[in-house]
């Protein structure tokens, strides 16, 4: 059997700094720039989320897309979507909220609510229309 990725893309709006709490403002802008901003800023962001397995010989499907975007929107988009990211997210706590290592947190609330034979193949994050992180669980 054919292994076939299919992906879904959702949507969210959120707010966040960059910023290391042991370091200055200062410091802080000079490793950051414009995203160390203490009262804030914010993205709208596009999270693609890709599976991948076998294709069901009974439905056609890898997996119901429709079941995919629901787990992707209860398990990431409803935490993050009009949320400030440094405040208001649990599972980010601790986490200076980069694209890097917030793909590599959603990938880590997606990866075991896949349901099995398909299995999360890649997850990406446009912060802007010319910024995008890619992870594949590495």
């Amino acid at each position: 059997m054919p292994k076939v990725r299919i992906t879904r893309r959702l949507h969210f709006s959120a707010a966040h700094r960059l910023a290391h709490p042991d370091r200055s403002d200062e410091e802080n802008r000079r490793a950051f720039g414009d995203c160390a901003n203490p009262n804030w800023h914010g993205h709208n962001y596009e999270l693609e989320v890709t599976v991948g397995g076998p294709v069901d010989p009974e439905s056609g499907y890898v997996m119901d897309l429709k079941d995919l975007k629901e787990i992707v929107r209860e398990r990431v988009v409803d935490d993050l979507d009009h949320r400030n990211l440094n405040l208001d997210v649990p599972w980010l706590k601790g986490v200076n909220p980069t694209t890097e290592n917030l793909v590599v947190q959603i990938w880590e609330r997606l990866a075991e609510h896949i349901p099995e034979p398909a299995a999360l193949d890649r997850v990406v994050l446009w912060e802007t229309p010319r910024h995008r992180v890619e992870y594949g669980g590495e």
